[in-house]
């Protein structure tokens, strides 16, 4: 339409032209979500703790990581991101250089550890590392870390449909998150995840689509780089060491390698769906599948932010007003640019809101999970029933979403939603990684140092990003942007400032105080240092851990080489260090000698308890000291018919493992047979699930009697060299014979 001479206000409402179609598309994305929670909810068969909050821990690797990338790629990142690059300029790309160093990280430190243990609430390991209190502690910086983030979830795609459609906030809200709660509260991890699954292509076609008409409208990707680089928002990377400059290399790599490492590697919502798979092989895949496609996120919406400023080169919608808000800025784009593509628009914002509602649905069943196993099985001895458990799980999710709906009125009042988002979650995600940071890394912290670190941070903390928050609100820190123009404005508008501005004056800096003046990418690292320094004093002031008496699959996989090994006259071979499961069987050998050196060896019972230290890996060569020489000698007659007899023991063991898993392999098979071919209201689904998990336990105990084979092995062989080497050096050489002595040619 022709808009010259027309106020904004027309040409507001020109583009606000949600037709039939896009009406139908955006519907049809809801009840599409609400099917996938139905059929898992009723048409699957009833499902249990493990299965609503875990998917039976054997859901394969690609959905799952689709789930992680739509669960963290929320729409503060698809609105968040282009409005950062329109503003401030492409410096906040480098931050794929923190995601890909936290992909590295965690696949070694982190996920190791919380896989092995088989957890269901991400804070079961603070209980096993310190104590009740600090998991509960934990899990509340959690559940505040969720009030927080969830409505800022929930209120940018609300922005997005206010944008195209001009309908209220308030009003879209409440309809679409009842529709989120529904299918989350039904349908369990495998109605979240197969959801997450649609959305992701919901969103990433609707993105693609806007690049590529918005990039071919503007005139292809060169007139695109061509008025960024004139602009000043293409720009060299800037290497200044100061921390209170907003965005450098340093900030983004460093903070935001950070910032992305607690939100993968501590957070319940998205460690839940790493458990949920079989294996840690599996896991790391789905870790790097992440990844990748958190970079083609992060990398198509900076390019959307580029192509928003080649759009409005000449004309900034912000000045104009004709975005009310800086997040209405890439739903401005698309219908503009997709305004004769009927039912387009639609899909873009079925796209942002389905980025929000994977990230809602997410954290209400992650809230859930830490409810039940966190709060409520650690506040009441008696154990919830199967139906109060299904009842308890939905009630937390109901009401979770309800609150987090209601605080959307009060996020509506704050700032740019990508640095809010950011900075008042530097108050609870900078504990939360030192907390679990000190249970990995810094074996001599113990539970009260622990929760007064936890403590401190979370003050500390607070005081900072409350603080710089009432600093940018009251006007005292405002960050230099990148010029705008709107000389080529064709419509009417009101502005009191010239027709080509630089967008703000850069404020006297000095006068705010120095902590609120860092950049909020630094606030995680802040508040996990400050956490894991305070505990370190205070444990040590506070009778400090043994690090020899830790179970090592509590400590990082980094850490766990650098332990101290004990000399201790019982040999424990505990089969939760071994295999990295915790049991309570431990098989123990007691070796002794009595005064009449007489060497006697018990094998104990596998009910038998010890408190003695794991096996290590690389078993010491028993006397590198001639001094010790009869001592090796006893301690060989000793070792070798107990670890024959133990090696029998774990032999006919492990026979019997493998016949077992094949006969539940051949029931499994004849169950799903006789489901086929009844026509009754049996429910066998049930029965075959719980015979595929039992062929997991089986498979789980068949690889830790593998590793007892294996280093049993290894000592085997370690025995067999020092009977060797001890027969050279103890064998006196042969007495050579008169005629051998004068005739050395017979020898």
């Amino acid at each position: 339409m022709d808009v010259s001479n027309a106020s904004v206000q027309v040409v507001g409402m020109a583009l606000q032209r949600f037709g039939l179609a896009d009406y139908l598309v955006f519907v049809s994305m809801l009840l599409v979500c609400a099917l996938i929670g139905i059929y898992y909810g009723f048409c699957t068969g009833k499902m249990s703790e493990a299965e609503y909050l875990m998917g039976g821990r054997n859901m394969q690797t690609f959905p799952v990581a689709v789930s992680l990338v739509a669960s963290f790629i929320s729409g503060i990142t698809l609105l968040g991101t282009p409005t950062e690059i329109y503003v401030y300029g492409i410096q906040y790309i480098y931050i794929v250089g923190g995601v890909i160093t936290m992909g590295f990280i965690m696949e070694s430190a982190y996920l190791p550890v919380f896989h092995n243990l088989q957890l269901t609430s991400t804070y079961e390991y603070l209980e096993r590392r310190f104590n009740k209190h600090v998991r509960l502690y934990g899990s509340f910086l959690f559940t505040l870390a969720l009030i927080t983030w969830l409505p800022i979830v929930i209120y940018v795609p609300a922005l997005a449909f206010n944008q195209v459609t001009g309908i209220n906030v308030h009003i879209i809200t409440p309809a679409v998150c009842i529709v989120c709660i529904f299918y989350t509260c039904v349908g369990g991890l495998k109605a979240v995840v197969w959801t997450d699954v649609v959305q992701t292509v919901i969103m990433f076609g609707a993105m693609v689509l806007v690049v590529i008409k918005g990039t071919v409208d503007v005139g292809g990707l060169s007139i695109v780089w061509e008025r960024n680089y004139n602009s000043g928002r293409i720009e060299a990377p800037i290497w200044d060491l100061n921390p209170a400059t907003r965005h450098t290399v340093w900030v983004l790599v460093i903070g935001g390698f950070v910032h992305w490492l607690q939100g993968s590697a501590m957070n319940q919502y998205q460690l839940q769906r790493y458990l949920a798979l079989p294996t840690l092989s599996s896991a790391r895949n789905a870790l790097w599948l992440f990844v990748v496609g958190a970079l083609s996120f992060i990398l198509i919406c900076s390019y959307s932010g580029m192509l928003i400023f080649a759009t409005y080169y000449d004309c900034d919608p912000l000045t104009t007003k004709l975005a009310a808000a800086k997040d209405q800025l890439l739903p401005l784009l698309v219908m503009d640019a997709l305004k004769g593509m009927p039912g387009v628009p639609g899909l873009f914002v079925a796209g942002v809101f389905s980025a929000a509602l994977s990230s809602l649905s997410t954290g209400l069943n992650s809230m859930a999970a830490v409810f039940l196993e966190d709060f409520y099985k650690t506040w009441f001895t008696r154990q919830p029933s199967p139906r109060l458990t299904k009842i308890l799980m939905k009630m937390v999710v109901v009401v979770m979403g309800a609150i987090c709906v209601g605080l959307v009125f009060v996020v509506e009042k704050l700032g740019t939603v990508l640095q809010m988002a950011m900075s008042l979650s530097g108050v609870t995600h900078g504990a939360s990684l030192g907390i679990f940071s000190m249970g990995l890394f810094l074996p001599w912290v113990n539970s009260k140092g622990a929760m007064i670190g936890g403590l401190a941070c979370l003050g500390f903390m607070s005081w900072v990003c409350l603080g710089t928050q009432a600093a940018i609100a009251a006007g005292e820190i405002i960050f230099e942007t990148k010029p705008v123009s709107v000389e080529g404005c064709t419509y009417d508008f009101v502005t009191p400032t010239p027709a080509f501005m630089n967008a703000t004056v850069k404020p006297h800096k000095d006068e705010v105080f120095p902590l609120y003046r860092m950049s909020y990418l630094w606030y995680t690292l802040l508040g996990a240092v400050v956490s894991m320094t305070v505990a370190l004093i205070a444990s040590f002031l506070t009778n400090p851990v043994d690090p020899a008496s830790l179970d090592p699959m509590l400590l990082s996989p980094v850490i766990r080489r650098f332990l101290p090994k004990k000399e201790v006259q019982k040999q424990d071979v505990n089969m939760a260090l071994l295999s990295g499961y915790k049991f309570t069987d431990r098989l123990c050998i007691t070796v002794t000698t009595t005064d009449t050196d007489v060497c006697e060896c018990e094998v104990m019972d596998l009910d038998t308890e010890s408190t003695t230290t794991s096996v290590d890996d690389k078993t010491e060569d028993f006397c590198e000291n001639p001094t010790r020489d009869t001592l090796a000698e006893g301690l060989m007659c000793l070792l070798k018919p107990t670890i024959d007899q133990l090696d029998e023991r774990v032999r006919a063991t492990r026979i019997s493992q493998v016949e077992l898993k094949q006969q539940i392999e051949v029931l499994s098979e004849e169950l799903k047979k006789i489901s086929e071919s009844q026509q009754c209201l049996l429910d066998i689904d049930v029965y075959v699930r719980k015979l595929i998990n039992a062929k997991l336990k089986v498979t789980v105990v068949s690889n830790i009697l593998q590793n007892v084979q294996d280093r049993l092995n290894k000592v085997h062989q370690q025995i067999a060299r020092e009977q060797s080497r001890r027969r050279a050096l103890l064998e006196p050489s042969p007495i050579a014979t008169p005629l051998e002595a004068t005739n050395p040619s017979i020898q």
